[in-house]
């Protein structure tokens, strides 16, 4: 069996049918669990108080909006190199998830920074360099809807993913490539000097895989969407309608 037969249409609502409820009802119980333990049962910090448990929101929208473009990336490369419509279509499918989490971040963050910097906003490489990424969703998602041909609007997007692609390294590694800026390095490290308490990384990282388990659904989801407006569409022209 060959990864590549799941860019048949037909399959792919097969695939993705059987899946989505058990990836759905995982995200659900996973977020909950999560939050949960982040809220509740974790202890204020010394320094930052009960604010520092944003974080259990903030890091993983964050997370989630970054990584939701680098899918789009790899999407829209498989359509332009291989012309799979399942591709073209997941990738168009993500961008509402990934906007919305890219929101949710600038929001939560304005609100985490606002009592430890003194200040709701800072042009600061790694903030600066997310804002930009939260444009490049928005335009990704007007491309779309402007373009009136569906695969002149996939390869016009897939360009435009491939261009964001940069704001999306940099809003990951920003505080790597420049040493000044209020914001702190990753919260996540493989370096355990540098994550935060395990008190705050355990709850968090379960957090992070519901948000990871809800993007995988919600892609899916739309995608089927996607899948079966262009069936319809295609109907419709056939029927003269």
């Amino acid at each position: 069996m060959s990864f590549w037969e799941y860019a048949n249409p037909v399959k792919f609502l097969k695939l993705s049918g059987s899946l989505l409820p058990y990836v759905s009802i995982l995200a659900a119980i996973t977020i909950i669990a999560g939050l949960s333990w982040g809220f509740f049962f974790t202890p204020d910090d010394y320094k930052q108080g009960a604010t520092v448990k944003i974080l259990y929101v903030h890091v993983p929208s964050a997370f989630v909006a970054i990584n939701a473009w680098f899918m789009m990336l790899v999407a829209s490369i498989i359509w332009l190199v291989r012309r799979h419509h399942v591709s073209a279509l997941a990738a168009k499918a993500a961008a509402p998830i990934g906007i919305a989490m890219t929101i949710i971040g600038l929001v939560t963050g304005a609100l985490w920074g606002q009592p430890m910097w003194g200040t709701w906003w800072e042009w600061d490489p790694k903030l600066t360099s997310f804002l930009i990424l939260f444009l490049f969703y928005l335009g990704y998602i007007i491309l779309w809807a402007a373009v009136e041909d569906p695969d002149t609007a996939a390869d016009l997007t897939s360009v435009l993913c491939i261009v964001g692609s940069v704001f999306a390294v940099l809003s990951r590694y920003a505080t790597n490539f420049w040493n000044q800026g209020l914001h702190q390095d990753a919260s996540l490290s493989i370096d355990k000097e540098e994550h935060v308490a395990d008190v705050f990384y355990y709850p968090l990282i379960v957090v992070m895989a519901g948000f990871v388990l809800l993007f995988v659904a919600l892609v899916l989801l739309n995608t089927r969407s996607e899948i079966m407006k262009r069936r319809a569409g295609a109907i419709m022209v056939r029927s003269g309608i």
